[in-house]
């Protein structure tokens, strides 16, 4: 692969593109129709936002890559640590240029995720759980900002904050995971052991199974079929956060696409 295509990760880019056009589609129904520029321009900002983040990320670890990942494009030697700095910060800054095309939610939403990347980036990365919040807002921002691009931003908040704590949930479970390879951060559970991290990241997705129901009443009886099926998912995936991480980030990701099935076919 391309390097510099290794260093964006385009497949990671359009998913999240896909999420805000889900959120826009959320939002507005069919009648996204009459607002399609300003999601193409929305699912536009996120895949360079994304992929400025994955370059920055890249050019922070760069050290620590060396040892771990010397296959990646900068500690390979196949891209220049400036010129991956140089990418990131070009894709952070054009997404801001962008958000003045749709309108003053979605702007105020990409300067508060602008921050977020950022303060992650170079200072709560290392820091564990604040890393992982840090995380989980970001993606549970991608169905506020598909809905702020179509118009109706109040309509994707509880899809928002669904998204935010299973995603805390996965972020937590991973961490569990990565314990041993972890030698750089203070995660959750280095801090109260793979035992309680687990019943913590359990606590997450149980969070967000609880709300799945809200939306029923708008969103009808084949959104609750579906959700009730990804509810079923996260019920395990919850069991296996507690003994088998690897497993359960793996369910909690199938669950999740579940989930978003759910809220697709809830808003057609």
């Amino acid at each position: 692969m391309n390097p510099y295509l290794r260093l964006y990760r385009p497949i990671n880019n359009i998913m999240a593109s896909i999420a805000v056009i889900a959120g826009a589609f959320i939002a507005s129904g069919t009648g996204i129709i009459h607002v399609w520029e300003k999601v193409l321009i929305a699912a536009a900002v996120v895949f360079l936002f994304t992929g400025g983040g994955n370059a920055l990320n890249d050019y922070v670890d760069r050290e620590i890559d060396r040892k771990n990942h010397p296959e990646r494009p900068i500690p390979s030697g196949k891209i220049a640590p400036e010129r991956a700095l140089h990418l990131g910060l070009i894709s952070l800054f054009l997404p801001i240029l962008l958000g003045f095309f749709i309108n003053i939610e979605s702007l105020i939403i990409i300067i508060v995720a602008e921050i977020l990347m950022l303060s992650y980036e170079f200072r709560y990365k290392k820091k564990g759980l604040l890393g992982n919040v840090e995380i989980s807002i970001m993606v549970g921002m991608l169905f506020l900002f598909g809905g702020a691009s179509a118009g109706n931003m109040e309509r994707t908040a509880i899809f928002s904050i669904m998204a935010t704590l299973a995603t805390l949930g996965r972020e937590i479970v991973k961490d569990i995971e990565d314990m041993e390879g972890d030698v750089d951060r203070i995660t959750l559970p280095k801090r109260i052991g793979r035992e309680r991290a687990g019943i913590v990241a359990a606590g997450a997705f149980m969070a967000a199974v609880s709300l799945s129901s809200i939306p029923f009443r708008d969103f009808g009886l084949i959104y609750l079929i579906i959700v009730s099926l990804a509810d079923i998912f996260f019920f395990y995936t919850s069991y296996l956060a507690m003994v088998d991480a690897r497993k359960s980030q793996k369910m909690a990701k199938l669950s999740m696409l579940i989930g978003l099935l759910a809220f697709l076919a809830g808003a057609l």
